[in-house]
């Protein structure tokens, strides 16, 4: 592995536990960036949240209790979750326009209308041996459950630590949270300083007739052996794979065999960049690739 660079940023992370909705319920960890990193203090937003009722799992909020009903057999975290979390809307630039709940940032019929363009990072983690962590994500997942792709994709919410636009602070710090729910890493494994950046892209993809994506996503990589704890609420399998595993399983995704598919993002991302930059992984240069200038629009 490449050596650190002689200096770093020094980053005090400050964590907190969000309540748990419902007897049973996992208290999950939020990570903020001391303001050395973060810059003058941003002002404290409030996003408009709708909340889950743990008697009976009921949801209310924007989508209102029609969106409730129709989805009364989604998986009681994956809903908690789709009403909860309030996404970033940006424009075509990724300036901050506003902000929507998961659920209708991901429903098809306000895609195509154009009013569901969100930020989103995917994280590309790789161990000491240059392999590449895949996830399957859960049978539960509302959108392409069960595909292969990297080690983990979600979205930074709408909340004052993920906002920090200089140096991605508030990408990396969503990308922290996430593989802490995900993969079980804890904080102390994923320094915020060494998520590099190397682009974005806009992409759309429907995942059925109801669901899709549409997303500015921000791709983070990083070097690092972790401990793995996966949380099967969101991950049905892992996986290290080299270059020739890795494109053992395009083989299959294409040819359709033993029933393997690839999230859509994931594959933009292998056919536009990734064996590129695992070179630059494997040779310590990766700063060398970083473009943060140019969105990709594929």
């Amino acid at each position: 592995m490449a050596a650190a660079p002689a200096a770093r940023p020094t980053l005090a992370l400050l964590a907190s536990a969000s309540a748990s909705l419902g007897a049973g319920r996992r208290a999950w960890a939020r990570l903020a960036v001391s303001s050395s990193l973060a810059g003058p203090a941003l002002p404290r937003f409030r996003g408009r949240r709708a909340f889950a009722a743990a008697a009976g799992g009921a949801v209310m909020g924007k989508a209102g209790p029609g969106a409730v009903e129709a989805d009364a057999g989604m998986d009681a975290v994956q809903r908690r979750l789709m009403f909860e979390d309030e996404c970033i809307l940006v424009d075509e630039q990724d300036n901050v326009v506003g902000h929507e709940s998961k659920y209708n940032c991901h429903l098809m019929e306000k895609i195509e209308t154009g009013h569901a363009l969100h930020r989103a990072f995917s994280v590309f983690l790789f161990n000491s041996k240059y392999e590449l962590l895949l996830q399957q994500r859960s049978a539960t997942k509302v959108t392409f459950p069960l595909v292969w792709t990297n080690t983990c994709c979600s979205h930074p919410l709408y909340r004052e630590s993920e906002l920090i636009e200089e140096n991605c602070v508030g990408v990396r710090n969503a990308a922290q949270r996430k593989l802490f729910d995900e993969l079980g890493i804890v904080a102390d494994e994923l320094p915020l300083d060494e998520f590099i950046p190397l682009g974005r892209m806009l992409y759309k993809a429907p995942s059925d007739g109801k669901w899709g994506e549409h997303e500015l996503d921000y791709l983070l990589f990083m070097v690092r052996d972790v401990k793995l704890n996966p949380n099967p609420e969101e991950v049905a399998d892992v996986k290290y794979m080299n270059q020739d595993q890795l494109k053992e399983l395009l083989r299959k995704a294409d040819a359709g065999e033993d029933g393997v598919k690839l999230s859509p993002w994931f594959r933009l991302v292998v056919d536009n960049f990734l064996m590129g930059w695992w070179d630059h992984v494997e040779q310590g240069t990766l700063q060398e690739a970083a473009d943060m200038k140019t969105i990709h629009k594929l």
